[in-house]
């Protein structure tokens, strides 16, 4: 899967690939991230990819012409099977939605800055708008972050154990439930006897109890929903 990110900030997305899972992903072959500097499309020798408003009012806008000089550029090589625009009044994003764009190929990612971009860049170019929460961030580099580590780490063969993400939270629609590693008593806080005995039918029923009692009481949206 190949990831190009758009950014007038670009060394800020620098750090989030180059460790763990997504340095990984990114060496097996799994995956290829690159990022674009915005301001290399500028519309002057000054590097200005931002204007005033039409109208008026605080902030700067996102300028159409560099963006639309680096998404041909972009689209002249190969096809996208999705343009995402990181902004806070997209789509919240969740696990079914990471989980539908891990089966894609190849995505463009366009970090928001400033008011945002001027609306003909999401009225003809973009095909999904995403927000990772309803809070306001100064750029949609770490919320461009937050939306590749939540898609490649669920691509095939990026897990050592595959199955590792299928047990994570929101998957079935329930919160993970709760786990434990050694020892088993440390200064009189013990591990479930169930969890020792070996018994993995009944270690998975309780394992799917704790999940749905963990949901009740955190997120009961999610059982509502279901």
């Amino acid at each position: 899967m190949r990831f190009d990110i758009i950014s007038c900030q670009p060394d800020l997305l620098e750090s989030p690939f180059s460790h763990s899972i997504l340095k990984r992903a990114q060496q097996k072959g799994l995956v290829e991230v690159h990022i674009h500097d915005l301001r290399k499309y500028a519309v002057n020798k000054h590097g200005q990819i931002d204007d005033y408003a039409f109208g008026g009012g605080a902030g700067m806008v996102m300028m159409i012409e560099p963006i639309d000089k680096l998404l041909s550029e972009l689209k002249a090589e190969r096809t996208y099977n999705a343009i995402i625009y990181m902004t806070p009044d997209g789509k919240t994003l969740n696990q079914g939605i990471a989980n539908q764009f891990s089966l894609l190929q190849n995505v463009v990612i366009l970090c928001g800055h400033y008011k945002g971009v001027d609306e003909r860049v999401r009225q003809h170019y973009i095909t999904h708008e995403i927000s990772i929460g309803d809070y306001v961030l100064s750029g949609g580099e770490l919320g461009a972050a937050v939306l590749a580590d939540a898609i490649i780490r669920i691509i095939p063969g990026v897990l050592n154990d595959e199955s590792s993400a299928l047990t994570d939270s929101f998957q079935d629609g329930l919160l993970a439930p709760p786990v434990y590693t050694r020892p088993a008593d440390y200064k009189g806080m013990q591990v479930p006897d169930i969890l020792l005995s070996g018994n993995n039918p009944k270690i998975d029923e309780w394992r799917f109890e704790q999940a749905v009692e963990r949901t009740r009481q955190r997120r009961p949206d999610l059982l509502n929903g279901a």
